[in-house]
């Protein structure tokens, strides 16, 4: 009974947090599920409106446990917002971002394989749109039809990362594919262009990575295969193409050039092409 209780008051202070979180920090909806599940973990662990000296205990023990850069991060960004939320001031010092690279990406020929094993227009729209545009997952379970620009193959990225807007490119042979689609399943502008086939609901994120497993698995490639793959190759096919860096940064739509220079570390082949092309002549 004492356990149910606890339970109970620690789901209604996650309910103000979350409430705080929308009205009174402007926090974007995904944002606060993260913040509110860090926070949750935390209160199970200290009492309900704990002392910086307690919250600074927990994240010591943050530290101990050795998690990923991100998961440490978003655990310290959330506590410092419920610490402001209860009254209190509490900083931290944010561990050092690990340089990473990007492997086993889809190449060319194996980002056309997976599209060929469509077996629908629906799967192959999907499957294309992330291919050529390198959108988020969150990204294209939002699009709308209105956001489409079919005449010009552009999209209008309305609600992505950190509430930011962007437009970004993609084929000819995308917007023929994306045309047929909307031919077979018609829609309204206002309508999202994805939807569930049973009920026809928004299209979420978990939908896109059951579609992207079953049919990667039909092509027997032996990569673990899922939606942010497909970013990931964007970038590196065009870089491995010539694209200019700050023309892969916009298509992304990364905020810092640091996060699309990622790519160029990862893909020594290109800088190697680069030299050989524009050394000088000295012999």
């Amino acid at each position: 009974m004492e356990q149910q209780l606890i339970y109970m008051t620690i789901e209604q202070e996650i309910k103000n947090f979350e409430k705080h979180l929308l009205f009174k920090d402007g926090t974007e909806g995904i944002t606060i599920k993260g913040h509110c599940e860090n926070i949750k973990r935390m209160l199970k662990q200290v009492q309900i409106n704990p002392s910086v000296q307690q919250i600074e205990d927990y994240v010591l023990k943050l530290y101990e446990k050795k998690y990923s850069y991100n998961h440490t991060v978003n655990n310290l960004v959330a506590i410092e917002k419920y610490a402001r939320f209860k009254g209190k001031e509490a900083r931290f010092a944010r561990p050092k971002k690990p340089k990473k690279l990007i492997v086993g990406f889809l190449t060319e020929s194996e980002v056309s394989r997976i599209i060929s094993s469509s077996r629908n227009i629906r799967e192959k729209s999907i499957l294309v749109l992330i291919s050529y545009t390198g959108l988020r997952n969150q990204e294209l379970c939002d699009l709308k039809v209105s956001d489409l620009d079919l005449g010009d193959n552009l999209v209008r990225v309305l609600k992505g990362k950190n509430s930011k807007e962007r437009v970004v490119n993609m084929s000819g042979e995308c917007t023929k594919i994306l045309l047929k689609y909307l031919s077979e399943f018609p829609r309204e502008e206002s309508d999202y262009l994805f939807t569930s086939l049973k009920h026809n609901n928004k299209y979420r994120t978990w939908d896109l990575r059951k579609l992207v497993k079953v049919v990667a698995k039909r092509t027997n490639i032996n990569k673990r295969i899922y939606p942010h793959l497909f970013r990931h190759s964007l970038a590196s096919n065009l870089l491995n193409r010539g694209a200019g860096i700050l023309t892969i940064k916009e298509q992304l739509g990364h905020s810092d050039l640091s996060s699309t220079l990622i790519y160029l570390q990862s893909c020594p082949q290109r800088a190697k092409c680069e030299y050989d092309y524009f050394k000088p002549s000295y012999v």
